[in-house]
């Protein structure tokens, strides 16, 4: 999701940063490896609900209205 894989256009390594630094803003409790690791919507909901301890409904609303409109 976040991870950079070889290949990549200077533009999608500049967005994947970007949303990166939007994600950390949005959960300040994820770590820059956190991010580096998660590699879908389900693992990144997953953290957000266990941190913050939101219910799973709630997580997924969050990651999901996060995501809107994002293209990893």
């Amino acid at each position: 999701m976040f991870g950079f894989q070889g290949g990549e256009s200077p533009q999608v390594v500049a967005r994947k940063r970007g949303y990166l630094r939007d994600a950390q803003e949005k959960w300040a409790f994820l770590t820059y490896f956190d991010l580096s690791t998660i590699r879908n919507e389900t693992q990144l909901r997953s953290i957000v609900k266990d941190r913050s301890g939101v219910t799973d409904a709630q997580a997924r609303a969050d990651v999901a209205e996060w995501m809107a409109g994002k293209t990893f």
